[in-house]
């Protein structure tokens, strides 16, 4: 049962009440912004909750047991401190939010509605809708190692040791969202950097990185299909530099990066069609020693 502050509780229960939203956003660089449904600004707990941003709640949801809770908030990108560019660029990827219901005639008196993290956001031509996911998001994520054939390492960081050095370039042609092309780069055999991480390193998209969903060779040049769109629109001339992928393969692994020594995963475990398959007449392997002598 939620305790409401006394002061509070009296306002509420008077003939007209002062109230409003706020919003505390903590973004994943330590940004702090603050929002208000309010048409004029208020501040406390050293935070400035700008007015007429645009931001409203949508309708918000408590669960039982593990069932992850949340709701959803909308605004514009014309919003004190939103913008396009940003929301693209990963940095409200579970941002931290709090959302308060505050008299705005006496801020002091406030209660604590909601508090989680963004979880999807939603890009339209002129706003924005963000998901708001309760703490018990924690429960649905993976913490420390499966057993899997495939590695648990991701390419180039302390449990892998591959030092990645990435390829530099520009782009040549563009189709302005998801495809590009660039010259420099044809010594790369096909797939070479499927999977890996391209970063815009100049133009209107500097910063923004993406993974590669295709890499091959066309015309002479490297063709590239992106992920994610970019904010801005990919222009000939924009830099970037792109690092190889992974597909967690030992076979892969050892082959292309000769890195064998460090793969994080296990893949000799037997397969379900193994351990289904039964035992055959004269199988002489299955005495209890490694299947890959």
């Amino acid at each position: 049962m939620r305790d409401i502050p006394a002061a509070l509780a009296v306002h509420l229960e008077g003939g007209a009440t002062t109230l409003c939203r706020c919003w505390s956003l903590t973004r994943r660089d330590g940004l702090v912004l603050g929002f208000t449904d309010h048409d004029r600004p208020l501040s406390f707990d050293s935070v400035a909750f700008q007015a007429a941003t645009g931001l409203e709640a949508a309708e918000t949801t408590a669960e039982l047991g593990f069932a992850i809770g949340g709701g959803e908030v909308a605004g514009a990108f014309a919003a004190a401190g939103l913008n396009e560019a940003d929301l693209a660029g990963g940095l409200y990827d579970d941002a931290r939010l709090r959302i308060w219901l505050v008299n705005w005639a006496a801020p002091e008196q406030r209660l604590l509605l909601e508090e989680g993290f963004v979880g999807e956001v939603r890009r339209g031509e002129i706003g924005f809708t963000a998901e708001v996911r309760s703490f018990a998001k924690a429960f649905d994520e993976e913490r420390g190692r499966l057993y899997l054939r495939s590695c648990s390492a991701d390419l180039g960081d302390a449990h892998c040791g591959v030092a990645l050095v990435p390829a530099a370039s520009h782009v040549e042609t563009s189709d302005g969202r998801l495809g590009l092309s660039a010259a420099g780069l044809s010594s790369f055999p096909d797939g070479h950097f499927t999977g890996g991480r391209l970063v815009f390193t100049g133009g209107g998209n500097a910063g923004f990185a993406t993974e590669v969903k295709r890499h091959g060779i066309e015309g002479g040049r490297a063709a590239f299909q992106l992920w994610q769109v970019p904010a801005a629109t990919i222009r000939p001339g924009d830099g970037f530099s792109v690092t190889p992928g992974c597909d967690k393969s030992f076979a892969t692994c050892r082959a292309k990066f000769g890195n064998g020594v460090n793969f994080r995963g296990f893949p000799h475990m037997p397969t379900a069609d193994f351990i289904i398959g039964g035992v055959r007449p004269g199988d002489g392997a299955l005495d209890g020693g490694s299947l890959f002598r």
